[in-house]
């Protein structure tokens, strides 16, 4: 079974024609080569077979694989990153007493090391564990460690060793340099790279089998190179040298864009044109999806790789990374694509949740500019209402989460069951003119991880009212908007505000029910709601199911269909994951598109940590997913640049016959590869999504609080909103509770 999925992911990813080649800045000309630095290493240990083959089978054709190589205490060759193997490896398990304490490059260094342990020791005993914790831990324990025998048996298209520790492995009586000139009478080694420059001049002459790219590789600017006892930041000053002994360099992706201590990007050095005019190839490494590089890139690793290999200036040779498919896509799919107009016709709608509410912060003037100029098709506003009727944007009515309401107004912190559990500051108890004097803020839903964003415009921007909103948004490219509505029957019932009323005024004063080109979609969990709007028949209208279900039969579709045209479900109604794994597509969203509804899917974001491991921590995969795996009609994202860059990508269009493409994940591809016994416990299945769950009482009126005894005549709890499964609520209880409101209040 494992072997059919790698030999399926292989034949996912062969090609027809080939895209015609584009003009690149490297040294060659030709596109920049991939380097999988121990194989696709972001998801699998670290140099395992699974590691190398998935890079093989995801990424392009020419990717060339990496071993850091290591020497056993019999001279065999091992792959392996860290010099200590306790970090990667069963070792100190299986060996228990083989620590040891060397020096190393003049420092002291404990731990297990490949000296002290024979190839069959290593080989037979030895499995490999991920050493980094967020990356998946279920295939630890069930690969041993590769051979460089190994690895070459891979036939890949490339093949480099990197050599970080030759001195050390002198000095323990094993030679690199004689195992590779041994070694490339055998096998064909493209690359070979080393910090250590002694190393590099001692295999001049002696690689004659085979041309061999011998690379200079730069560490950290303040560390000191073993053979010359310079810093790497001394010997960056005198590039020439290096030329007598090496074609090329690799060198921390910061030597190129450094980030400053807020983390965002610097300008650009001027190294890479610099070593291309002294005729030296240029690699960068320290590439990884999962490693919060700088603010600049939204979380999007393929912009971070389009920022070396496609600017106006100049273009790396190479990059070293830990996911190659997502360096692939960059350079097979995304390079040269930027100024592409993005396709209209045949694709599903840019949603923005809140705008571009990735870089700033949420429903202001600035999230919308940025929405509209990243390509968004629909922009969003989430309408609240203040205590003096003024409608405006924002994605909650408590502005505890989104405003900076909480150092002003926290004495009327209140809690209004009916809305949520917790205390809150609620726009319907401030009035605008308070609400104005509130700043933004700029909120991540995994900021407890560390992943903020954008701080430096955390606070910038400002409100916009409805109209204000429909005003840009009519002026602006985009396809149309969204108006989502909540909470209308305690609006009316317990505040005296009608805010369905004031959303059709605004569109009606805005002329949007006289603009064919501009698309209305009207947003609620309330189907009251969405009925409020039937006499609007250009509007469509989307039925908000907020809660994960698991299955849509029949009977509740039709009832949908009764009052929405199209349903917005959550990432997890579409895609069921366990684990954090994709185990299975649920039948959905054909079950509405057999009833003719739209479905949209929310909310995607570009951290990692928010997106299956099947994905890569890539989200252009996931967007690959639901795009063209399971064809939703819309995608609701909080990074309009993302999706934008995927659909003006050849790569997205499955049917171009291309030598790459972005394919969507097969469910339970990775899973079938884990052994049983380390598999994730199952979870309970997503209720079944019922009729009574989205059926909804008529909306009350807007009750008239210039007399208390109204306030008093109000229901005390609203019901249940559609789209949250729960105990329908008894329509002819609700009805007879309205009428007797109705007499109580003629008498007053």
């Amino acid at each position: 079974m494992r072997l059919n999925v790698l030999l399926l992911i292989l034949l996912l990813h062969g090609a027809a024609a080939v895209k015609p080649p584009a003009k690149w800045q490297t040294l060659s000309g030709e596109a920049p080569v991939v380097v999988a630095r121990g194989g696709f290493s972001g998801i699998f240990p670290d140099s395992s077979q699974y590691a190398y083959q998935i890079a093989q089978s995801t990424s392009l054709k020419n990717v060339v694989l990496l071993c850091d190589l290591q020497l056993t205490k019999d001279g065999g060759g091992i792959c392996q990153s860290d010099l200590r193997l306790d970090n990667s490896t069963t070792i100190s398990s299986v060996f228990p007493k083989g620590q040891k304490t060397y020096s190393v490059n003049g420092q002291p260094l404990t731990g297990w090391f490949s000296v002290d342990f024979t190839s069959d020791q290593i080989y037979n005993n030895v499995s490999l564990i991920q050493n980094i914790f967020t990356r998946p831990s279920v295939f630890d324990g069930s690969l041993p460690m590769s051979m460089v025998e190994d690895v070459t048996g891979l036939h890949p298209y490339q093949f480099w060793i990197n050599v970080q520790y030759s001195i050390f492995f002198k000095e323990h009586k094993q030679d690199v340099a004689t195992y590779i000139t041994a070694a490339s009478e055998q096998m064909v080694i493209d690359y070979i790279s080393s910090p250590e420059i002694a190393f590099l001049k001692s295999l001049n002459g002696k690689l004659t089998r085979r041309k061999t790219k011998l690379i200079f590789r730069f560490l950290e600017v303040d560390d000191v190179e073993p053979s010359t006892k310079q810093t790497y930041k001394a010997l960056l000053n005198d590039l020439s040298t290096i030329k007598s002994f090496a074609s090329g360099i690799l060198v921390p992706k910061s030597y190129i864009w450094p980030v400053n201590k807020d983390q965002y990007l610097d300008p650009h050095t001027s190294l890479v044109t610099d070593v291309h005019n002294l005729g030296l190839e240029v690699y960068a490494s320290n590439f990884a999806n999962d490693m919060p590089a700088s603010y600049n890139y939204s979380f999007d690793p393929t912009a971070e790789y389009l920022q070396f290999i496609d600017n106006s200036n100049f273009s790396v040779d190479g990059v070293l990374t830990d996911f190659p498919s997502t360096a692939s896509e960059a350079v097979a799919c995304l390079a040269h694509n930027k100024n592409n107009t993005l396709p209209t016709e045949g694709r599903p709608l840019i949603i923005t949740h809140n705008g571009a509410s990735g870089v700033f912060a949420g429903c202001t003037n600035l999230a919308y500019q940025q929405a509209a100029e990243d390509g968004a098709d629909i922009l969003d506003c989430s309408v609240q209402m203040s205590k003096d009727g003024v409608v405006f944007c924002l994605d909650s009515a408590d502005l505890m989460g989104h405003t900076t309401a909480i150092k002003t107004f926290m004495p009327q912190a209140t809690v209004v069951p009916e809305i949520q559990k917790e205390n809150g500051i609620f726009s319907f108890d401030l009035t605008w003119s308070e609400i104005q004097s509130l700043k933004p803020e700029l909120t991540t839903p995994l900021s407890q991880s560390g992943l903020a964003r954008n701080p430096a415009a955390k606070n910038q921007g400002k409100f916009m009212t409805l109209a204000d909103f429909l005003e840009f948004a009519k002026k602006s490219t985009v396809a149309g908007v969204l108006i989502n509505i909540e909470n209308a029957g305690y609006l009316a019932s317990k505040k005296g505000l009608g805010i369905v009323e004031a959303v059709s005024t605004a569109l009606t004063n805005a002329s949007y029910d006289r603009l064919p080109k501009k698309q209305v979609l009207i947003q609620s969990d309330d189907t009251a709601v969405l009925s409020a709007f039937k006499k609007n028949s250009g509007y469509k209208r989307v039925l908000y199911v907020k809660e994960t279900i698991s299955d849509a039969p029949k009977p509740t579709v039709d009832e949908i269909k009764h009052s929405a045209d199209a349903v917005n479900l959550p990432r997890s109604s579409i895609v069921a994951d366990s684990g954090f794994f994709v185990s299975a597509f649920t039948g959905v969203v054909d079950e509405m598109h057999a009833a003719n509804i739209s479905v949209y899917v929310s909310v995607l974001r570009n951290e990692f940590l928010a997106i299956a491991f099947d994905y890569f921590s890539d989200p252009m995969v996931e967007l690959a997913t639901y795009v063209a795996g399971v064809q939703v009609d819309g995608v609701v994202t909080e990074f309009p640049a993302t999706l934008a860059a995927y659909f003006r990508s050849p790569c997205s269009n499955l049917n171009a016959k291309l030598s790459y493409s972005i394919l969507p994940v097969e469910p339970g591809s990775l899973l079938s590869l884990v052994s049983p016994e380390a598999l994730p416990p199952a979870e309970a299945p997503a209720p079944v999504l019922a009729v009574a769950d989205i059926q909804d009482p008529p909306l009350p009126p807007v009750a008239d609080l210039s007399d208390k005894a109204s306030v008093t005549a109000a229901p005390q709890t609203s019901p249940p909103r559609s789209g949250q499964p729960a105990i329908a609520v008894n329509a002819a209880l609700s009805l007879l509770i309205l009428m007797l409101s109705f007499i109580r209040l003629s008498f007053h």
